[in-house]
């Protein structure tokens, strides 16, 4: 029995450890010092339970109590990220572009449990030392950083929630591509389906039709799933990386009219 619970152990590990050297991709070079940051725009360093230091963006707002915290996908760093992080800020509300260990020059290396210690990292922060309540605060997550947005939001009394191309699971995920014969390593990995299930906050989800990364079908088995007041935005023709810019009014015009009504 203790062989068997030994053997178990050691490859649980090394399942997380090869899911998680093909679901992250840092971008370790494309830093912006905080000396070098708009005047708007400050580095925020906190600390998580396993005494790793995180820096994100912070984006105030003047005369609102409310926030969004953004989640990016897995590839890149936040500081690639300011063009959204600004335009949620210009749309009137506070903005933390979150950071996860591993990317830009934060400390540690990137994992899926690691990340979600960083969200809560993240969202206990705004909360006990900025004074955001949490009926203030509205979670978005883009691509992989759906997992750590849905994680985060489960169980919260929060605003609302927004998905941007969410997966389903990341056995689901490698199920559809080139490792997918080996898609059982992925175990229980990245599971948003089950974790939808317990989110109670309005839900929006946001997927282009023509999606070739994450299906489109995902973000509507998510929508199913879900239990809460949720609307399903499709974005025809649109695919992966192109909601921003080829698709931006939709896309954009989405998430302001969500936000509003988050906050009525």
């Amino acid at each position: 029995m203790m062989l068997f619970v030994v053997v178990s152990s050691a490859l649980l590990c090394a399942c997380k450890a090869i899911v998680n050297k093909l679901a992250f991709y840092p971008d370790n070079i494309h830093v912006i010092p905080a000396i070098a940051l708009p005047e708007e725009i400050q580095a925020l360093s906190t600390d998580t339970d396993d005494d790793i230091t995180i820096t994100s963006l912070f984006l105030p707002a003047h005369d609102s109590d409310k926030l969004v915290i953004y989640f990016h996908g897995n590839g890149g760093n936040i500081y690639g990220r300011l063009p959204s992080l600004i335009q949620l800020r210009n749309f009137g509300f506070n903005v933390i572009g979150a950071g996860y260990r591993g990317y830009g020059q934060n400390e540690g290396e990137p994992s899926e449990d690691g990340l979600y210690l960083d969200g809560k990292t993240v969202f206990d922060f705004a909360i006990n030392e900025l004074g955001f309540l949490p009926e203030n605060i509205v979670i978005l997550g883009r691509s992989i950083g759906t997992t750590v947005a849905i994680n985060t939001a489960q169980y919260q009394e929060i605003a609302g929630l927004i998905l941007v191309t969410p997966l389903t699971s990341g056995k689901a995920h490698a199920e559809l591509g080139i490792f997918r014969f080996v898609s059982w390593l992925a175990g229980d990995a990245f599971n948003n389906l089950d974790k939808i299930k317990h989110v109670k906050a309005p839900v929006l989800i946001i997927h282009g039709n023509q999606d070739h990364v994450i299906p489109y079908f995902m973000g509507e088995e998510i929508y199913h799933a879900a239990v809460s007041k949720k609307t399903l935005v499709t974005i025809d023709g649109a695919g992966h990386n192109d909601l921003h810019d080829v698709y931006g009014q939709q896309y954009w015009s989405s998430i302001f009219d969500f936000l509003h009504t988050a906050w009525k």
